[in-house]
Order: structure tokens, then sequence, then C-alpha cells
């Protein structure tokens, strides 16, 4: 067996391995019992040893060095997988197993003392797990390059080549061009719809309205399911297993409706990818901002529109006649682009949410760099989004609580909901060059969109970096003038236009 074949096997091997810890994730955020934890957590544990010891055995490691010594003489698949395999086992190898196992029985026991902290606004049990959490991703961050700023290392993960050096200089831009326009138009005079955007909403009526929304997505049902969580999110093991979920809230129907459009947009960019790449690392989407372009594309693009609301509304009306009695699509297109500052980042508006993504960076970056301790965390937040929105929590649970990701150890990843959000206007810009987009969303056929997408960007997994594949896509690197061209376009028409 060559060594391209050893390879191949080795990776078959660990993704064997590591769709089993996904359906076990899957459970665990979905339907598990309570007390299923503590013997997953014995699971866990082991499965992940063995998935580490395949990843860094000297064979694999030897394995992975001698095809990078070779690198040049691959096809271009073979050397972008191998590449990535060299930087994660560079990113592993020097994390000692008891470390890295430690950490992984801590993300699990995490997931549940999370869900406890938030549902009783305690933040004093989930502190010191989060102490925790912080402290192990700087220490593997460091590992891996001692003389790297560790939050460099650890957005990297999430965006291939992004840094903090580069992430200012996209949040300076929205804080210079944005802020100001956001400001007046959360000033500007504005019809509410309150009365109905927070009526009662029985959730099973909810749970029938998304489920048509993925048929008109165009979802494939025989490769995917749509269920309930705490928190909304996409798992995929293969383009023909993607499921989902969303979140129902009697007294606010626009959550369900706009998390389960955005978990779309996450599911039918992996049911896009090219099964080719199946048993070899480039299987999924290619990064979480390049991710979050697509699901805020659908989100907010496609889903705020108002050629999607004349479409679809009369299924709404149908489905809730009383709540609904006088809406037309006009009004539902204003109630579902209403401006105003709110705590909860899921449930904000499309204009004021990069600010509280630059919330979560300043105090990522504030944790990593040690400028701030857990015990900090509530009060900083509380400031900061007083500062930016002019409001502020009355308790932990709709502020520093409010978000999983922390306690997934994700730590690096919330900066690419405003990079994709921004890639995805780029990407907008482009695609209404080549499609009539709100005629095909007002005459029901999104599946024209998919069919655009999956040949510019979806099917190809994994196997190109973002930075090549917004320049394969709009013929220029990230420019964020066509997210801030977009929101104040929208916005000025919507608010400030007379």
């Amino acid at each position: 067996m060559n060594l391209e074949q050893q390879f191949r096997e080795n990776i078959k091997k660990v993704k064997a391995y590591i769709y089993v810890l996904q359906v076990i994730s899957w459970d665990s955020n979905t339907e598990a019992p309570r007390n299923s934890f503590r013997r997953r957590g014995e699971v866990l544990s082991e499965i992940s040893k063995e998935v580490f010891l395949l990843q860094t055995s000297p064979e694999a490691i030897k394995l992975v060095n001698e095809l990078y010594e070779k690198i040049d003489s691959l096809d271009d698949h073979l050397q972008r997988e191998v590449r990535k395999a060299k930087k994660s086992i560079d990113k592993i190898i020097n994390i000692p197993q008891s470390e890295y196992l430690a950490y992984q029985r801590l993300i699990n026991d995490s997931q549940l003392v999370w869900e406890d902290a938030k549902k009783n606004n305690d933040y004093l049990s989930f502190k010191d797990n989060l102490a925790k959490i912080f402290e192990y991703n700087k220490k593997f961050a460091l590992y891996y390059d001692a003389n790297a700023n560790p939050y460099d290392t650890l957005l990297d993960d999430y965006e291939e080549g992004m840094t903090r050096k580069e992430y200012d200089l996209f949040f300076n831009a929205l804080k210079k061009d944005l802020v100001p326009f956001v400001k007046e138009v959360l000033a500007a005079d504005k019809k509410s719809y309150a009365k109905l955007i927070n009526d009662k909403f029985d959730i099973k009526k909810q749970e029938v309205f998304c489920d048509y929304l993925t048929d008109v997505l165009s979802f494939n049902r025989n490769s995917g399911l749509m269920k309930k969580s705490v928190h909304p999110f996409t798992w995929n093991t293969s383009p023909e297993d993607v499921r989902f979920t969303t979140k129902y809230l009697e007294n606010y129907v626009l959550s369900s409706i706009f998390a389960a459009i955005h978990e779309l947009g996450h599911a039918i960019y992996e049911q896009q990818i090219s099964t080719e790449f199946d048993d070899t690392i480039l299987n999924g989407g290619t990064s979480m901002g390049i991710h979050e372009s697509q699901s805020r594309f659908y989100e907010n693009i496609v889903g705020r529109s108002y050629e999607f609301w004349e479409t679809h509304l009369p299924k709404f009306k149908e489905i809730f006649p009383e709540q609904t009695k006088g809406i037309d699509a006009l009004d539902m297109h204003y109630a579902v682009n209403q401006v105003e500052a709110s705590l909860i980042r899921i449930e904000a508006d499309e204009l004021t949410y990069p600010l509280h993504i630059m919330l979560r960076y300043d105090i990522e970056r504030m944790m990593i760099n040690g400028e701030i301790t857990v015990d900090e965390l509530p009060q900083i937040w509380n400031d900061k989004i007083e500062e930016y929105l002019g409001i502020r929590p009355t308790n932990d649970s709709e502020g520093v609580l409010q978000d999983v990701h922390w306690s997934g150890g994700m730590i690096g990843y919330f900066p690419t909901y405003a990079l994709g959000t921004a890639y995805s206007a780029q990407i907008f810009n482009t695609m209404k060059k080549e499609l009539d987009v709100e005629k095909l969303i007002k005459e029901n056929k999104i599946v024209k969109i998919n069919e655009w997408l999956k040949e510019k960007l979806h099917k190809y997994g994994s196997s190109k970096t973002p930075k090549e594949l917004l320049l394969m896509i709009t013929k220029e690197e990230f420019n964020p003038k066509y997210y801030i061209e977009y929101l104040k376009e929208k916005y000025t028409k919507l608010y400030l236009t007379k």
C-alpha cells in the first residue's frame, strides 16, 4: 500500500469515529435525557482517545510528514488535504493526551451546566467551567505556536487566514461607517409592529410554518431533518445526512422563522457539497465565515425581502388567521425589518446585529490576552451592550449566558458571524449581475438561487480556502464596502426616505 492509500485509509477510519462523536453530539443537543450525560461522557472520552491516537500516532504523523515532503507531486485536492492534515497535527501534537481528554470531558459537562445556568440565571454555577475553557484554549494555542498571539491562532481555526489585524480593520470600518448610520436609523420615526410580532403564536402551528419553509428553500428531506433545541444549530456528516434545529417562542414568532431560515442556509450549503469529498478532509464547508455567508444570505437577503413575504404571507395568514388580520406584504416586510436595540443576538435585527458581534470579539480578545477575568465578564458585557446599543441586561441569562458557543469551547467563532454577513453582501453583489434575484424569490424559484450557489461555491466543500473562493466568485478580495452599502441602501429606503 503506497503513502496515498495509507493516508486515505487512516482518514476514513478517523472520519468513522468522528461520525459516531457527531451522532452523540446531535443527540446531546436535541433529545438526550438528562441522566444520560454521565455515561455518555465516559463513552465520549474513550472514542475521543481513539481519534486522538489515530491522528497523533507516530505512524500517522510520519505518513503526513512524508506526504508533505512530496506535496508538489500530489494532485490539487490531495495537496489541500495534506496541508490541512499537517496543520491539524501540528496543532494537536504537543497537547498532552491527559489534557486533551480532560478538555473533552469538560466540554461534554459544560453543555448541561450552561443550559442550567442560563435557565436559572446563575452565572456563578458556570463561571468555573468557562474559566477552564478559556484557559485550555489559550494553552492549546500556545502549544501550537508559542510566538504567536494565541487569539490569532484561535481565530484561524474558524476562518483560515484571518487574524486580529484583519478583523480590527473590518470592525473599525463598521464602527466608522455603520455605527453612526445605525444610530440615525434607531432615532428615526418608525411604525411599531410589536403587536404582530409579540402576539401569541401556537408553537405547534409555528412548527407547521417552519416545516413549510424547508420546502420553500428546497431542502432535501431525504437527506436531512429538522428538530428543536435550546439553541438553533446545523449538524452534518455528509451531504446525505444534514440536520438542523430551530427554537420556538410562543410570544416571538420571528425567532423560529428566521432561526429556521438561517440554519437552512447552513444546511443547503452542506447538502450541495460534492460527494466526491465524503471520505476526505474536504467534505464540509470551507470555513465558518463562508458558512455564515450562506446562512445570513438566506436569512436576510432572501427571508427579509419584500418579495419573499409577498409570496409566502398567504400561507402564514392561513396558519395564523387571527394574528394577521389586516396585515399585507408591506406590513410584513416592515415587521421583519424592524430596527431596535435588542439584548439577544439571535433576535437582533439585521442592522444592529454586527454590534453584538463586536462586543463578543472585544471580550474574547481581552479574555485570551489576560486583560479581564471571568469574574468581571458580566459587568463588562453589560457595560459594552449599554455603550453600543443604549440598553442594559437586567440579568445574566439575557446577557453573558445567552450563547451556547463558549460552553462548547468555540473561542474565536463569533467574529465569523459578522464577517460572513459581509461576505454574503459581496457575493450577492455578484449574484444579482447574473440572476434576477427578486424575480426568482417572488416566483418561488429559490431552487435557481441554490443552483447558482452550488456551482459557484457549495460544490467545492473545503477544497478551496475562503479567500480563494471569494476571489473566484467576486473577482476581488474581501471588501466590507459592499456590506456597508447594502445596509445603507436598504435601511435608508425603509426608514430615512420621506
